[in-house]
C-alpha cells in the first residue's frame, strides 16, 4: 500500500516550486491564484527571495503548502493514495491532497494559522531545540523537571526529538539533557515555540477559521499528528487540527501506525527530503522516495 507524506516548516529552499511553475499550466494557474488569495506575490519569494524571507512564518507555511499540494496535483491520475499524513503544517497539505479541503480553503487556513502563530510568538520569548540520542522517556522526564514552559513538541524518529517552550526553560533543559548524555541539544532558528502551550493565544483564531471552513470526507484515511491515528470524519479532523497547535507532532507513532495498517511504500511530496530520512530511520524495511 502507498502512503503519501507532506513536509512541515523547515523544508523550504529558495527556488522551490519554480520548475513546477515553468512546466505545468495547471500549477502555474494555481500559483497565480495563491498570489491573489494571499495579497502578495509568494511566487517571487519562493523563486527568488532570500533565505530570511522564506524563514518568516507567514511566508514559509503557505510556500511549503502550495509547493506540496501542487506536486500532488501534478501527478493527476497517478495520485492514488491508500493513506496520507503530514508533519505539522504538512497535515493541511495532506488534507487538500486527499480531497478533504479545496486548495483555496486550505491556503486561507494555512495563512490564518501562520499569522495567528506569528502573533503568539511575539507575546512570549520562546524557541525550540533539537535533541539527539536520548530515549523519549528521558527527554520527557527532564523537561517535566524544568521550571517554566518546556515540552516535547516533535517525536521525529527514535533518538530525535524537538523540545519547545520559553527561551530560559529551553536553555535550562538543553544543559540538563547534555548532562544526561544527549549527543546534541541545540536551539533551532525558528520563530517561536510551536506545538507547545506558548501557542495557546493562537487557538481561538485558528478554531474560528477552521469552523467557518467546509471540510469533506477524504478519499483515504488521514493519519493526524495529535493521536497518530487515521481519520476520515470531517468533525474529528477539524478538532484535531485545532488541538495540533499546542500538542506534539507524533511522527514516529504515525509512521509506525501507517505501516501496521499496511503501508509498504512512502512517497514524500514537497520541498526537501526530511520525511524520507525520518521514515527510513523509523523502519528501514519500507520503500521511501520523493518528489520536489
Amino acid at each position: 500500500m502507498k502512503a503519501y507524506v507532506f513536509p512541515g516548516q523547515g523544508a523550504q529552499f529558495v527556488g522551490m516550486g519554480k520548475e513546477l511553475y515553468d512546466n505545468n499550466a495547471e500549477a502555474r494557474a494555481l500559483f497565480e491564484k495563491a498570489n491573489e488569495i494571499l495579497g502578495f506575490s509568494i511566487t517571487d519569494l519562493m523563486f527568488a527571495g532570500t533565505d530570511e524571507d522564506l524563514r518568516k512564518t507567514a511566508v514559509t507555511q503557505p510556500a511549503i503548502f502550495i509547493h506540496s499540494v501542487l506536486l500532488a496535483k501534478s501527478l493527476g491520475e497517478e495520485f492514488r493514495p491508500d493513506m496520507v499524513a503530514g508533519h505539522s503544517l504538512g497535515e493541511f497539505s495532506a488534507l487538500v491532497a486527499a480531497g478533504a479541503l479545496s486548495f483555496e480553503d486550505g491556503l486561507r487556513l494555512v495563512s490564518a494559522r501562520a499569522q495567528a502563530m506569528q502573533k503568539a510568538c511575539e507575546l512570549t520569548e520562546s524557541t525550540m531545540a533539537a535533541v539527539l540520542a536520548l530515549p523519549d522517556e528521558k527527554v520527557e522526564e527532564i523537561c517535566a523537571g524544568i521550571d517554566g514552559v518546556v515540552v516535547c513538541a516533535n517525536y521525529n524518529c527514535p533518538g530525535q526529538l524537538v523540545i519547545s517552550g520559553e527561551v530560559a526553560a529551553i536553555d535550562a533543559a538543553c544543559e540538563a539533557l547534555k548532562a544526561a548524555g544527549a549527543k546534541r541539544a541545540l536551539k533551532l532558528k525558528v520563530g517561536g515555540a510551536f506545538h507547545s502551550p506558548c501557542m495557546e493565544p493562537a487557538r481561538a483564531e485558528l478554531a474560528a477559521a477552521i469552523e467557518a471552513t467546509e471540510f469533506h470526507t477524504p478519499v483515504c484515511p488521514v493519519f493526524q499528528n495529535v493521536d497518530a491515528l487515521p481519520h476520515t470524519d470531517p468533525a474529528e479532523i477539524k478538532a484535531n487540527l485545532v488541538a495540533q497547535l499546542t500538542a506534539p507532532v507524533r511522527w514516529t507513532q504515525t509512521v509506525r501506525n501507517m505501516i501496521a495498517d499496511g503501508a509498504t511504500e512512502f512517497v514524500e511530496l514537497g520541498p526537501g527530503k526530511v520525511l524520507q530520512g525520518l521514515v527510513a530511520k523509523i523502519d528501514p524495511s519500507v520503500a521511501v522516495s520523493g518528489m520536489q
